[in-house]
């Protein structure tokens, strides 16, 4: 085999090697994909019909989730309750009775509102209404009407009274002035203190 005939299968046997070699696999990475939730799991107590926890589609609202209980009950009173509220997952509604709202009003209950949610007596209730702490306003305890104190936690009709009482012969110097009041303490003062102003 002359020196040309070599070079040429030399090439010949060169491409066909090539040629069988299986090509390499590329990996392409997966986009990760975020699941899409279309419900969520609400839990609904107190004046409803049929108390329990409900399964209700991405913003419904919280008179959606009270007509999935059957509705109100009688003695239910929605005063403190925002039932335009988007519910979110997990969370927790409580429907009071005209009971407790009159005890809370005369001071014998609290609703202890923290962001947006309050409790009544010790449930977390993701559908209070907002506070004026939330909406970054202050009550001047020194000017504020019986109805303005009765929106501050754990002051109900009584004690706002006595407020308006002692205004009438003092003026409240400082924030801590307030537990001069009866039946405000320090556990009631810790709760309003962020809420209130002189």
């Amino acid at each position: 085999m002359n020196k040309r005939n070599r070079w040429v299968l030399g090439l010949f046997l060169f491409m066909s090697a090539c040629a069988s070699k299986e090509p390499e696999e590329v990996l392409v990475p997966k986009e990760e994909t975020t699941p899409t939730v279309s419900s969520y799991q609400v839990d609904i107590k107190g004046s409803v019909e049929k108390p329990g926890v409900y399964e209700v589609v991405v913003g419904a609202r919280v008179m959606d989730v009270i007509k999935e209980a059957g509705g109100l009950t009688k003695d239910a009173n929605t005063e403190f309750l925002n039932l335009s509220r988007k519910v979110e997952d997990g969370d927790v509604i409580w429907v009071y009775t005209n009971e407790e709202i009159k005890q809370f009003k005369d001071g014998k209950t609290t609703i202890e509102y923290i962001e947006t949610t309050c409790q009544c007596p010790d449930v977390s209730n993701s559908a209070c209404l907002e506070t004026e702490k939330e909406q970054g306003e202050k009550i001047n305890i020194n000017t504020a009407s019986k109805e303005e104190l009765m929106t501050l936690s754990g002051i109900g009709e009584a004690k706002a009274e006595a407020i308006l009482e002692y205004r009438k012969h003092n003026r409240f110097e400082k924030i801590e002035d307030i537990k001069n009041i009866s039946g405000i303490g320090d556990n009631i003062y810790d709760k309003i203190k962020d809420s209130i102003t002189v």
